[in-house]
């Protein structure tokens, strides 16, 4: 998060809008992959802030990459994110109004090797079996994904 970082040592603390992007990863048994943070106890979605200059395809792929060491081949929008519900605040005190770009990615490569300064565990989870520690911003996402795939709605859209 460099741009962030730098604008926070003009702004502080103080509400920004953020731009990133993640991705639900499904494997061949339709389980999705969740991600385990490092500065709370939540699971959640490989993702993070947009650099100056990427696009938001390429932020997915990079933020992934860094994450957990997957590289997604294929990505197809889900949804886009934004409003009171995906206001967060960090556990230093930083506070953002997410606007988050959602991809869904079956096609991928490598093997789950998680980044310690950015996680503690990932791993795949059946949609029944889904922890119940979802992080905050992420959980309408995560909602709306359960959702249509139990309505069958995704089956068209994979």
């Amino acid at each position: 998060m460099d741009y962030i970082s730098s604008l926070r040592k003009y702004i502080g603390t103080q509400p920004i809008i953020m731009c990133g992007a993640n991705v639900i990863i499904i494997n061949e048994e339709n389980e999705i992959l969740l991600h385990h943070r490092t500065d709370r106890d939540w699971w959640g979605l490989p993702g993070g802030a947009m650099e100056l200059g990427e696009s938001m395809e390429e932020t997915a792929r990079r933020e992934v990459l860094e994450e957990i060491n997957i590289e997604c081949l294929e990505l197809e929008l889900f949804n886009v994110y934004s409003g009171e519900q995906l206001y967060y605040k960090y556990p230093d005190g930083n506070e953002v109004y997410n606007v988050t770009v959602t991809y869904l990615c079956k096609s991928y490569k490598g093997e789950i090797k998680v980044e310690k300064s950015e996680g503690r565990d990932a791993k795949f989870y059946k949609i029944d079996d889904i922890p119940k520690n979802i992080s905050e911003p992420v959980l309408p996402i995560i909602s709306e994904y359960i959702k249509k795939s139990q309505n069958g709605i995704l089956k068209t859209i994979l």
